[in-house]
């Protein structure tokens, strides 16, 4: 084979993506971070003012801050995500409180209930880091019942991490095609997303501090147990060092503590859309 016949490789399909995706949240343990943002749960069932008797879907609900919220709320819940051990976690955590959702392992893209099943779906942190973002909120849509909601979190690109993500991006390019997650902490996003379904919708600026002993503590934590950091250093070889380096200039950046404690406010967005 000449130079100018040489294969061209091609670029993963959506499927591909998705499977290193799930191996990345399936490395480490997402749930020693995901419990310290249980508030962020709590909030966005307040924010939409859910009713004891909903009937509740949490998609890609990780070890399951909304799906407690909820709960707690004596909802009736299904809580979903594509990592099996995720769920175990958060079905251990809801037997500790004596509370019983439903634990069912799902695909965002090809969520596995009829049309119209759930008065309020939820998601926290999570579809948003779906490869085929219309397909994701297409399905949120279709088991939402007509006048009911689909509350989200989203992280925004200007805030910690969606810059901590802009900065893995530097180091390890994402797949050719594939659309940014912070799209969806943007009103731009959310509109492209679920305007055409949508009676109305709000979005709501709101910020999560993440607090560690220190910046070393936060990099230890993160490269151990976040799925996409960890895999990002186990990638890059010999270029740990200057993702490191990088890390830890955006956490001075976002730091407010005055001592030598983190202290990083991350922003983010609760959309709240009614489907028509």
């Amino acid at each position: 084979m000449t130079t100018a016949t040489a294969r061209v490789q091609a670029a993963p399909t959506l499927g591909e993506i998705k499977a290193r995706q799930q191996g990345a949240w399936a490395s480490g343990d997402y749930a020693v971070i995901g419990t310290t943002l249980q508030i962020v749960g709590e909030q966005l069932c307040e924010t939409i003012d859910l009713q004891p008797g909903c009937k509740v879907l949490d998609v890609a609900a990780g070890n399951g801050n909304a799906t407690l919220a909820a709960a707690r709320r004596y909802c009736d819940v299904t809580s979903t995500d594509y990592v099996d051990t995720l769920l175990a976690k958060g079905r251990l955590r809801a037997e500790a409180e004596g509370l019983s959702p439903d634990f069912q392992t799902a695909d965002a893209e090809a969520l596995p209930f009829a049309d119209n099943s759930f008065d309020v779906v939820l998601s926290t942190f999570g579809v948003m880091f779906t490869p085929d973002q219309e397909r994701a909120a297409a399905e949120l849509l279709r088991v939402c019942r007509p006048g009911g909601v689909v509350a989200l979190a989203n992280w925004t690109p200007e805030g910690l991490i969606g810059q901590m993500f802009k900065t893995l991006g530097t180091h390890l390019p994402p797949a050719a095609g594939v659309k940014s997650p912070a799209r969806w902490g943007t009103a731009k996003g959310i509109v492209e997303l679920f305007g055409n379904g949508a009676a109305a919708m709000e979005l709501t600026p709101r910020r999560f501090t993440f607090r560690y002993l220190s910046a070393d503590h936060f990099l230890e934590v993160f490269r151990t147990y976040y799925g996409p950091v960890h895999k990002a250093f186990l990638a890059l070889g010999d270029g740990r060092d200057a993702l490191d380096r990088d890390l830890r200039g955006l956490l001075q950046k976002f730091n407010t503590s005055a001592g030598d404690t983190l202290t990083a406010p991350a922003d983010y967005v609760e959309a709240v859309i009614r489907k028509a």
